[in-house]
C-alpha cells in the first residue's frame, strides 16, 4: 500500500517516518521523500493513529489526489536540486512529465493555482537556496557551481541569484550572517 506524506523533505524526515511505522508494527518496502510503501493495508484506526503521530513530527498524511500530485512535484524538485549529483540534460518539463506520468501543462496549472507560484519559480527558488549552500560550504567557485547547477553561464546564475536575493553571489559570500530558507518553506507565498 502506498502512502503520501506532506512536508517530507529530508533524510531526517524519512527517519522519523520509519520510526513511526515501526512503532505501529508496520513493515515498509520503501520510504522516499513524500512517499512510503508498506506491506500491510491500513485500517481506519491505524491510518488515524499514523496521521496523528506524523503530525507530531510536522508531517502530514495526505488523501487528496491533487495535494498528493503537488507534493510529488515538490519532492521531484527537491530531490533534483538538493540530492542528485547527476545533471538532468533533458528539458525539466519533460523530465517531470516522465517521472510523474502526468501532462506538464496540467501539473503546471494545478501547481500555480494551489501554490501561488509557477513550477519554474519554485525550481529557481530551490536552485538559489542550493547555490547559497554551496557558497557557504566554499568548496566550489561560482563557475563550478554554475556548471553543477546546470546553468548555461555564470552570468545567468548571477542574474537569477541577484533577482531572488537582491545580492550578487560574491556579495552573499562576503556576508557575515548567511540567510537561508528551510527546504520546506521554499516557494511558499507570504500570506
Amino acid at each position: 500500500m502506498k502512502l503520501y506524506i506532506k512536508y517530507m523533505v529530508s533524510t531526517r524526515c524519512k527517519m522519523a517516518v520509519k520510526e513511526e511505522l515501526k512503532k505501529l508494527g508496520l513493515h515498509f518496502v520503501v520510504v522516499d521523500l513524500g512517499e512510503v510503501e508498506i506491506m500491510e493495508d491500513l485500517s481506519a484506526d491505524e491510518r488515524a493513529t499514523l496521521k496523528d503521530a506524523l503530525l507530531l513530527s510536522g508531517l502530514e498524511l495526505m488523501d487528496d489526489k491533487r495535494a498528493i500530485l503537488i507534493e510529488q512535484i515538490k519532492n521531484v524538485v527537491t530531490e533534483m536540486v538538493h540530492y542528485t549529483d547527476e545533471m538532468i540534460r533533458t528539458n525539466f518539463s519533460d523530465y517531470l512529465s516522465d517521472k510523474l506520468k502526468h501532462d506538464y501543462t496540467y501539473m503546471a496549472n494545478l501547481f500555480s493555482e494551489v501554490q501561488g507560484v509557477t513550477i519554474e519559480q519554485y525550481v529557481i527558488a530551490h536552485k538559489v537556496e542550493r547555490i547559497k549552500e554551496l557558497i557557504i560550504y566554499d568548496e566550489f567557485n561560482i563557475t563550478e557551481i554554475a556548471y553543477q547547477m546546470n546553468y548555461s553561464s555564470v552570468a545567468h546564475l548571477s542574474n537569477q541569484f541577484k533577482k531572488m536575493t537582491g545580492l550578487s553571489p560574491s556579495h552573499f559570500k562576503q556576508l557575515k550572517v548567511k540567510r537561508r530558507i528551510p527546504l520546506e518553506d521554499i516557494g511558499k507565498t507570504n500570506d
